[in-house]
């Protein structure tokens, strides 16, 4: 499994409209074969911070980073931010998706 995890420094003045800048990207993205998840927060810290916590399979990356959906992201995204954004992506092998925690246990 491709795990990434990125932190966009959005404009101020664009924070609480990024949700739906991104909306497009994000439908496509979610449809792609081999996406496992895709999901945005904001983070708590700094509200002009978001954070895409995303899995595909381990076949799946290039397709993403060349489909005419991901570029025309990157193009809605780059006027809005305010810095290049920062990523971890790493390969996890054999993961298949999410574990359940072993330090809590809910009933």
């Amino acid at each position: 499994m491709i795990f990434i995890v990125v932190k966009f420094a959005v404009k101020p003045e664009h924070a609480e409209e990024w949700p739906r800048h991104v909306e497009a990207f994000t439908t496509a993205t979610r449809q792609e074969p081999g996406n496992l998840w895709f999901e945005w927060s904001r983070s708590l810290e700094d509200p002009d911070t978001y954070v895409l916590v995303e899995a595909f399979q381990d076949d799946a990356a290039e397709a993403h980073v060349t489909s005419d959906h991901f570029r025309a992201g990157l193009e809605t995204m780059r006027p809005l931010l305010r810095r290049t954004p920062d990523i971890i992506s790493t390969t996890i092998p054999g993961a298949q998706g999410w574990s359940t925690m072993g330090e809590i246990t809910i009933d």
